[in-house]
């Protein structure tokens, strides 16, 4: 466990589309503040996903704040039977920045949070500076692969079957190298998936609602979006498509791609040191 988990562990008392809810959050550093938002596979958390990026941003002289989303994590269960689950998220994610004070912020989505961070910054881009994509979703169907890919697929079907198996195969989809997922850190996800038996059938149960999804097809407003952004992507993704990436670069106005090889879904778990370099470049320019 690192130095800075347990110290940093917050929560917030957050007013999300009309109801009271309990909001898990990491929060450490001094400087311009990095909200990193984590992706929705089972286990996910804030931690979770940054947890090999918090120091390098924190050296740097930035505040990290690391969310869970409302479903994952120590944040409050929640089963959303319509609307999208960006409004959702966006909300959360404003709302905190509230709480805490913070005028501004970077944000480096992963998935999920990738596809947050777009919706935030067309609905509120007076609160976001730069942002970071990685293997975002929000930009609609693949044009060469059919969808849904072979990630997404065992993400279900962890949610609806959560075994210790089926959550190492998804994990083994995450990267480009299996070995490089110790027994113990596969583990430790499972560990964290099970802590809240909520969140796993409430994933399922908001699947199956006559809602509208995680997110819109954003694709056709990418050039309203007004922060920089840097889109970040492993060659080998098998959870979003990779021309999803490319449709990110064509429509946003201000937009560099960087694609990693040899690398997943997690490129910021994977290539930790690059991918941390890459984006403190990106902040400090």
């Amino acid at each position: 466990m690192n130095e800075l988990e347990m110290p940093t562990s917050k929560y917030a008392p957050l007013r999300i589309q009309g109801r009271d809810c309990t909001i898990h959050f990491h929060d450490m550093g001094a400087g311009p503040a990095v909200f990193m938002l984590h992706g929705s596979g089972p286990g996910a958390s804030g931690w979770g996903n940054f947890h090999r990026n918090v120091d390098a941003f924190v050296r740097a002289g930035y505040r990290v704040i690391l969310p869970d989303s409302l479903g994952w994590g120590g944040s409050d269960p929640i089963v959303i039977r319509e609307g999208w689950r960006s409004d959702i998220n966006v909300e959360t994610a404003n709302s905190l920045l509230d709480f805490l004070g913070i005028q501004k912020t970077h944000v480096i989505g992963n998935s999920m949070g990738g596809g947050t961070t777009l919706a935030w910054a067309l609905a509120h881009p007076e609160r976001i500076d730069k942002v970071v994509l990685m293997g975002s979703g929000g930009v609609g169907a693949s044009i060469f692969q059919p969808t849904p890919l072979e990630g997404i697929k065992q993400v279900g079907l962890v949610y609806r079957n959560p075994s210790l198996e089926n959550l190492r195969k998804m994990m083994e989809l995450f990267v480009y190298d299996a070995s490089k997922l110790s027994a113990e850190f596969i583990q430790q996800r499972f560990d964290s998936m099970l802590q809240n038996r909520a969140h796993l059938a409430n994933f399922v149960e908001s699947l199956s609602a006559p809602n509208k999804g995680f997110y819109p097809d954003m694709g056709q407003r990418l050039g309203e979006i007004q922060a920089p952004a840097l889109i970040t992507w492993g060659r080998d993704d098998r959870f979003v498509p990779l021309d999803s990436a490319l449709r990110l670069l064509w429509g946003m106005r201000d937009a560099d791609l960087y694609f990693f090889s040899q690398c997943g879904h997690w490129a910021q778990w994977e290539h930790a040191e690059k991918f941390n370099r890459l984006c403190l470049d990106f902040f400090q320019s």
